[in-house]
């Protein structure tokens, strides 16, 4: 079993509005996205979870995946924490916007572990 940290690299194609669990309704505008997530009890397991189509919607990634599709992936095999680090740089990217504070982050300080990088149309 491989432990670590992980980016996927999204694009969502329109603008659409999603009920995020009991986050609340939010209006995701069409673009690219970097989510950040961990996986210490494996990698292949949760990284093959976020590319099925049927599934149980559990975490907040869940829901923006039903109309997103992952573009890549970016992996850092490790059995450290280091996902707030990785988000850390995602956020300090010079057209890096919060969309939904508290997307993935419920159990940290980070203000939202998705990063929305613009339409890439001038942004």
């Amino acid at each position: 079993m491989t432990k670590g940290a992980y980016q996927l690299h999204l694009k969502l194609d329109k603008n659409v509005r999603i009920r995020v669990g009991k986050l609340g309704t939010f209006l995701f505008p069409a673009g690219r996205y970097v989510y950040t997530g961990s996986a210490l009890n494996g990698l292949e397991n949760r990284l093959s979870r976020h590319f099925r189509k049927r599934k149980k919607l559990h975490w907040h990634i869940d829901y923006l995946l039903q109309h997103a599709r992952i573009e890549s992936v970016c992996v850092v095999k490790t059995d450290q924490r280091i996902e707030c680090e990785l988000n850390r740089h995602a956020l300090d990217l010079s057209n890096a916007k919060v969309i939904v504070k508290g997307f993935g982050s419920s159990d940290c300080g980070c203000p939202s572990h998705l990063v929305y990088l613009g339409s890439g149309e001038s942004d």
